[in-house]
Formats: C-alpha cells, sequence, structure tokens
C-alpha cells in the first residue's frame, strides 16, 4: 500500500496551478442506505497507508477514538471513520491511514483505498446545503471524478475537533497581542467551519475587524468588489482592507492562486497576505507565490504576533 504515496517533490509543483492531488477512500456500504460513498484527503496529509497494527485500548477514549497504535515508538490515536460518520455497516475497517494536520498525527480506520486522483480546485465545487447538513459539516467540498462517481472532500479539521478536542482549550488565546490603535480589517478565507471559528475567535480577542469567507474564489470577488468601491470614492482598497489571511486547500480557488492574483494586481499593492495552513510544507510553497508570511493553523499565538509585526510594518498606530 505504500505505492499509494508517491514522492512529495511531484506535488510541490502543483503549488500555484489550482491543482491538488486526493486519495480516495471508502467507508463501507451503508446497510441503512445501500450506499458506499467516496471521500477523499489531500495526499500532502497522509503519511501512510497500512493494514491495522494492533491497536491498545484504554478506559474513557473519546467516542470513536479505538484506541492507540504504536508506530515507530511514537503512540498514535486511532479513529474509527465509520462510526464518527455514523456509517451502519456490517463490515469491518482493515486499513489505517495515518495522517498529519498542525504536527497531530493520527490515524483514521477506513474500508477501503482507491486511488489517488489529481483535480483542478475550479472543478471541487462548495458542497450543497442540504450535504452540509445531512453530513453536520463535514464534507467542505465535491467533485466529480467521472461520469457518476462523486468524491465528497472531508473536513479532518472538524474531525478531530469533535473527537479529540483539540482546539477547545482557551488557554492557547492567553495574552495574545490586542491592537488599540487605528481601525484594522483582516480579509480571510477558509473552507472549514472550524478554522473559521477559531480564526474569528482570535481575531475578535485581538480586536480585528474583519471579514470571512469560504474560499479563494469567494475572497476574490470581495477584493474586486471592495476595490472597484474604493476607486469610485477616489480611495484605496488598503483603506478598507490592510491584511488578508488565506488558507491553501479552497474549492473553486486555492491559497495559492488567490495569493498570485492579489500580488499581480496593482491595486493591491499594499495588502499583505498571511498563509494559514495546517501543513508544515506549505511554508515554502506559499512564500514561492507571494504570500508575505505563514503562520499554522490553529495557534493563535503565532497568528497574532504575525497581525503584531505587519501592524508595525506598516506603522498603523
Amino acid at each position: 500500500m505504500s505505492s499509494f504515496i508517491q514522492s512529495v517533490d511531484d506535488r510541490t509543483r502543483l503549488a500555484g496551478t489550482n491543482r491538488l492531488e486526493v486519495l480516495m477512500f471508502g467507508l463501507g456500504t451503508d446497510s441503512n442506505t445501500g450506499r458506499n460513498e467516496i471521500y477523499g484527503i489531500n495526499v500532502f496529509k497522509v503519511r501512510e497507508v497500512m493494514h491495522i497494527p494492533e491497536i491498545t485500548s484504554a478506559p474513557d477514549m473519546p467516542n470513536s477514538i479505538e484506541g492507540m497504535v504504536s508506530l515507530r515508538g511514537i503512540m498514535v490515536p486511532v479513529i474509527n471513520l465509520p462510526d464518527y460518520c455514523g456509517i451502519q455497516t456490517e463490515e469491518t475497517p482493515n486499513i489505517l491511514m495515518v495522517t498529519e494536520y498542525n504536527k497531530h498525527v493520527q490515524g483514521f480506520l477506513v474500508h477501503s483505498v482507491d486511488t489517488i486522483k489529481r483535480l483542478n480546485w475550479s472543478d471541487v465545487k462548495v458542497p450543497p446545503s442540504m450535504l452540509v447538513n445531512q453530513m453536520h459539516g463535514l464534507v467542505t467540498a465535491v467533485a466529480e471524478i467521472e461520469e457518476g462517481r462523486m468524491v465528497m472532500i472531508m473536513d479532518v479539521e472538524k474531525v478531530l475537533a469533535d473527537t479529540a478536542s483539540f482546539y477547545e482549550d482557551d488557554s492557547i488565546f492567553d495574552g495574545i497581542y490586542q491592537h488599540t490603535g487605528d481601525r484594522v480589517t483582516i480579509l480571510f478565507a477558509d473552507d472549514s467551519s472550524v478554522a473559521r471559528s477559531q480564526i474569528t475567535k482570535t481575531l475578535d480577542k485581538m480586536g480585528i475587524n474583519h471579514i470571512g469567507l469560504t474560499n479563494g474564489a469567494e475572497a476574490w470577488k470581495k477584493l474586486s468588489d471592495l476595490a472597484a468601491q474604493a476607486e469610485l470614492n477616489s480611495r484605496e482598497v488598503s483603506d478598507i482592507i490592510q491584511f488578508v489571511l488565506t488558507d491553501v486547500e479552497m474549492p473553486e480557488m486555492d491559497g495559492y492562486v488567490l495569493t498570485q492574483k492579489i500580488k499581480s494586481d496593482p491595486r493591491f499593492k499594499n495588502i499583505p497576505v498571511i498563509m494559514h495552513s495546517s501543513l508544515s510544507a506549505n511554508q515554502s510553497l506559499g512564500k514561492g507565490v507571494g504570500a508575505d508570511t505563514y503562520v499554522p493553523k490553529f495557534a493563535p499565538q503565532e497568528l497574532s504576533a504575525a497581525i503584531k509585526d505587519l501592524i508595525n510594518a506598516k506603522n498603523i498606530r
């Protein structure tokens, strides 16, 4: 199964092309609906795919966490994805996907791993509200991979928030920079509801105004509208928006392309772009497309420090 995960070198060339590679997997046939949906996860976030090693159970484990496995001396929590998704199936998961998100390593039990599919983000769409409600926000994007087959991109950050409470410790906001000077507004884009919630909480605690959007295409449209509004009033758009904070993986337009478009448009020459990602590999890639700084996700202290540095650099009082 290691053949599924190729060298990362080839994938770094996808930066700025509005494309991604998705590892597709299944969670078994739901005995209630008879459906076997196809899910997807960015290959960048997958460390290994293997047969399930021995799982060590422990008392008082959170819901849907089967236990822990030891991988090269590191204890990794194992999350039963079919169970978490509420899929009633008589099949037993037999594959472990080991993933890494923002320095957290965890395993996901799944029933099958299909193949790697290269997708264009412009073909990856925001899911209809009915599906969002049905899946309780678990799916952030959908794409047609071939006639009659759809893949649903899973919001793994939500899985981790719900099963392991990774992002519920309010102490991570203690002592963050609080802006008391002139009005500052940040436009941010992220397709994960969990990430948007924490960004909002961070900016609120900092005293920073914000405009939140769910993907790069929405962010670009909003920026273009604000630029047109500024021109009508003989102003600079940087008088309205001081900074842009963008995720990398987003349907329709990813953060790389959004950053490139901002940096190539003279209307936005005075607006720094902060790239915000759960993938450490994106730091150098983000700078390669023009991002002014990089901040890991779910790190309010680092985000506030980066914003403070940019505020000081722009001499905002």
